[in-house]
């Protein structure tokens, strides 16, 4: 069994158009998540990132939510080269892509070493 060092989790939720509470799914991000785990394959992580669906995240007024574990780094991601830039910065490199971080959730200031 594999042991992750990093668990992406995509809100894929779906509500009706017209909730004022939003839709991640709505606003792409099914397509969001399949483009996440292309990039695991691309970067050849598989077995040591995955790239989760998840139901409701409670933030999807901002646009498709995601939240990185085991530090607990949530983002909002809009377009592929978001997910990309996540995860060549923060997967990969170790680093908080600043830009895309959710309002009202602080990054770590520090995030795990990442691992090979």
């Amino acid at each position: 069994m594999s042991t992750f060092t990093r668990h992406i989790f995509v809100c894929i939720n779906q509500r009706p158009k017209d909730d004022p509470r939003g839709c991640c799914a709505n606003q792409g991000s099914e397509k969001l998540h399949a483009f996440f785990k292309k990039e695991v394959d691309r970067l050849g992580l598989k077995g040591t990132v995955r790239a989760n669906k998840a139901g409701c995240l409670d933030h999807c007024e901002y646009g498709p939510s995601v939240v990185i574990y085991p530090e607990g780094v949530w983002y909002w991601v809009g377009s592929e080269a978001d997910v990309t830039e996540i995860m060549e910065r923060h997967v990969v490199k170790g680093e908080i892509v600043e830009r895309l971080l959710m309002p009202d959730h602080p990054a770590p200031k520090k995030l795990a070493p990442p691992k090979s």
